[in-house]
């Protein structure tokens, strides 16, 4: 019974000492992202982070696309919010004033100027109009804060957030009542499931709140677990040198009793938390990326509207008079302006499940849609979809692997001469048309800082630790999570076992 003891104290033990550093950083990392908005005015200078993390060449989702004036006009946004160019983007001016505070409240998904002279951006915190010189905030009738798109068509004005459509009328802005699909079953991805779960949003805001308490466990229990590592050796020399150490006995001993209370007190949340993190990342994402699970009722998943996170962009072929609307699903139109349920291609462009990045309408029933799987010209009434950086017919493979194309496209522009500029995620800008370079960017933009949210999502993600562990940081998560795990068993073996 003593060499089982022993053999569960040192596989309690020094697997917890080695990841301690990351289960702290796991912990606060998560607290941050679990308050987006809170955090939103704090920011990271990306000359204090390794090369990976700085932009060059307009790289890292720098730019969505531009939105011409008149003439050489134009303005280009994205990730460094937005900026505004009178000579063809060669030079450029900050046209960010109004946002509030932080990168996060100037990241712009999405830039329009109305028929009746009206700019607006939808952002990643909200809708915003440009009146006077400087952005202003317009409120909108739903809860979701990140608007993905905007459309005009006919005179009416559309904005599109993540799980509503909405349209402008003379009182305001009305939800347009989107009908399920036909293959709707009512259920939604396991992923989005666990993400949810995972971070507490599932059960609202007093779910988040909880799991940030859970957060706070594990960084107590990591506090802990070094003081009662550290301690006794501590003592002994004290002791040895004479000194009295009846206090810091007293502590060691509360510090133990309040270790093991809480980690058997919330043993089961500890669990759930580490578990359902490991299968938000490859390689254990990749099995259930695809997977679909009823909606757990009474959360904040068991939501009604069939389109509830789902809904990414939004064009008009103006031609067909018809709207398309691409979800993390698939790609659907509808040719009496969502009067009856939105129909489904039934051949479709890869999109990656991050979502579509580029959606034009290049010629009546022709478009480009860029995502992380690549760029591709997709000509869906006659079942032909062509890579649109190889110039080849696309031949769709079935692999299993990391949801990214060698090409992730975050961007597209066309410049006043027609020419076309594709934005690489990894690599930044290339000209699609002809050999011209486009401008290098500018110091001023370059210095985009990151937000605190993205610079704890690299923490939580395991994505910043390629510095040390190369490209197998892959497997870290997966590997962190199942090593917690073992501690939290062994913990609990031996607390059981001195209890009884």
């Amino acid at each position: 019974m003593k060499n089982w003891t022993k053999f569960f104290k040192k596989q309690h033990k020094w697997p917890a000492l080695v990841l301690t550093l990351f289960i702290l950083l796991f912990a606060l990392s998560g607290i941050v992202m679990n308050h987006r908005e809170t955090f939103s005015s704090v920011d990271v200078n990306r000359d204090y982070l390794g090369s990976e993390y700085k932009y060059e060449n307009w790289n890292k989702a720098a730019v969505k696309s531009g939105l011409q004036l008149e003439g050489d006009t134009a303005l280009i946004y994205g990730n460094i919010g937005v900026w505004k160019t009178n000579d063809n983007y060669k030079s450029f001016e900050n046209l960010n004033q109004g946002f509030p505070e932080g990168i996060d409240n100037c990241k712009i998904e999405k830039l329009l100027k109305t028929s009746s002279e009206e700019l607006y951006a939808g952002t990643l915190l909200g809708l915003y109009q440009f009146t006077n010189e400087s952005w202003v905030k317009i409120d909108l009738p739903v809860d979701e804060k990140r608007v993905v798109d905007l459309l005009e068509v006919k005179g009416d004005f559309y904005v599109l957030t993540r799980s509503n459509l909405l349209k402008q009328t003379a009182s305001g802005f009305e939800k347009v009542n989107l009908l399920a699909k036909a293959d709707y079953d009512g259920k939604i991805s396991l992923f989005k499931t666990l993400w949810e779960v995972h971070s507490g949003e599932a059960f609202g805001q007093i779910g988040k709140l909880f799991v940030d308490f859970i957060g706070l466990i594990f960084i107590l229990l990591s506090i802990s677990g070094i003081i009662y590592f550290i301690y006794p050796k501590w003592m002994k020399r004290l002791k040895a040198e004479g000194q009295a150490v009846k206090g810091k006995a007293k502590f060691l001993k509360f510090n133990l009793k309040w270790h093991n209370r809480l980690g058997y007190w919330m043993i089961i949340f500890l669990i759930l938390s580490a578990l359902t993190g490991m299968f938000l990342r490859p390689p254990l994402l990749i099995p259930i990326a695809n997977a679909k699970v009823d909606k757990l009722p009474f959360t904040h998943l068991d939501d009604p509207n069939p389109w509830y996170d789902q809904l990414r962009r939004i064009t008009y072929d103006e031609e067909l008079d018809r709207l398309l609307l691409a979800s993390n699903e698939g790609i659907y139109y509808s040719d009496d302006f969502f009067e009856t349920a939105p129909v489904s291609f039934p051949n479709q462009a890869p999109v990656s499940v991050m979502g579509v990045n580029v959606f034009e309408v290049v010629k009546p029933g022709q478009y480009l849609i860029g995502s992380f799987s690549g760029l591709f010209y997709w000509i869906p009434e006659r079942d032909l979809i062509f890579d649109y950086i190889s110039k080849k017919l696309h031949v769709p493979v079935k692999r299993m692997g990391p949801p990214i194309s060698s090409h992730p496209i975050a961007g597209y522009l066309r410049d006043a001469n027609g020419l076309e500029f594709v934005f690489d995620y990894s690599l930044g800008v290339g000209n699609m048309s002809d050999h011209t370079h486009f401008v290098n960017m500018p110091v001023q933009i370059q210095k985009a800082p990151m937000s605190l949210w993205n610079f704890c999502l690299e923490i939580h993600t395991g994505r910043i630790y390629q510095y040390i562990f190369g490209q197998f940081y892959i497997i870290f998560i997966p590997l962190a999570g199942l090593t917690i795990l073992w501690i939290l068993i062994t913990g609990l073996v031996l607390y059981l076992k001195r209890r009884n």
